[in-house]
């Protein structure tokens, strides 16, 4: 079961659209890394997918292949816990429990909450404004010392805190207090065709995105077609988000610095950088997208690593709930 020795991470990703680059970069690099140091939980997080409408063949194709993905990107099943979260009921389970203790402000206030109302106008549901709290209980279920988040999901994990801190204060301690981990580097990876906004691997123009699984074609041509700015420097420069967008990209692929980056292609056109990027980018994208490939046509090891994931998670989980079900006054069941 868990490693006792090493801190919970906790984290996960909702399988809608297409896991790209900015994923990869602003998250599971940082996952992969982390895996060594943490007793790690890496979820999919179809419950949440949920809020949206779906086609349910469709999200089940989707939550295998983000498992495939996962591993191809190097998590590793042997270190990590990989789980689905509808695979372990203690998720909606404890949400209910929490959503006794979250205020209606609270809800309010988030601002993920109204711009997806603005988005999915025709659906605004009631899954879309508690969201906040099934996350909360995502954390909360395994006691998640640290929840590796984007900066637009801080606010989500502040009210995982309030609600650890507020059961904790009612019915006396029982869940860690999780802290936030935001890298410094790769955590906003904007979008090639609007570089003011974050690259999302939900957007409905596919040319605003490299998913892990384009083909090099398709990443080269994706990038031959960014947007830049109107001056010819490659360079980093807060008033040209198009090319320092594409600068960050080369730096964080390559592991070059920025300044490297910039005295590379000193003097050069942004055809020559482009083209060099999207060379980049598709060759090390090849490797993963090969294992991932091998991976997703095993499905009785897809499923062994699922199974294996879903018993772990749901005996931590159990652990957790049973404690939370007596400190409320429920009856347990006779065993």
């Amino acid at each position: 079961m868990a490693d006792t020795h090493k801190p919970i991470l906790l984290s996960g990703i909702q399988p809608s659209g297409h896991l790209c680059i900015g994923n990869y970069l602003g998250a599971l690099k940082n996952w992969v890394n982390l895996q060594e140091s943490h007793d790690s939980i890496f979820l999919v997080v179809d419950m949440h997918a949920l809020t949206v409408r779906q086609n349910p063949a469709e999200l089940r194709q989707r939550c295998l292949s983000y498992v495939a993905q996962y591993i191809a990107c190097g998590i590793d099943p042997e270190k990590s816990t990989i789980v689905i979260q509808s695979h372990v009921p203690q998720h909606a389970e404890l949400m209910w429990i929490l959503s006794t203790l979250t205020y209606m402000g609270e809800l309010n206030r988030m601002t993920q909450f109204k711009d997806k109302s603005k988005k999915h106008a025709a659906n605004i549901n009631a899954g879309l404004f508690t969201y906040p709290i099934l996350m909360a209980s995502d954390i909360l279920l395994y006691q998640a010392d640290l929840v590796p988040v984007g900066a637009d999901q801080k606010q989500h994990l502040e009210l995982a805190r309030d609600l650890a801190i507020r059961f904790n204060s009612t019915y006396s301690d029982t869940f860690v207090v999780p802290e936030p981990c935001i890298p410094k580097t790769g955590a906003r990876i904007m979008s090639l065709q609007e570089p003011e906004k974050k690259m999302s691997k939900s957007d409905d123009n596919l040319n605003n995105l490299i998913a892990i699984l384009d083909s090099a074609d398709i990443v080269k041509r994706k990038i031959k077609r960014a947007v830049t700015d109107s001056g010819s420097e490659v360079k980093m420069d807060k008033s040209r988000p198009g090319i320092s967008n594409l600068v960050q990209l080369y730096s964080l692929i390559t592991d070059l610095s920025v300044k490297e980056v910039e005295s590379q292609y000193s003097g050069k056109m942004y055809s020559d950088f482009k083209t060099d990027l999207g060379n980049v980018i598709a060759e090390f994208l090849e490797p993963i997208q090969k294992k991932y490939n091998e991976i997703s046509k095993d499905k009785d090891y897809l499923e062994s690593v699922l199974a294996k994931g879903a018993e772990n998670a749901f005996y931590r989980g159990r652990k957790t709930l049973s404690k939370v079900y007596r400190k409320v006054g429920f009856i347990q069941p006779a065993r």
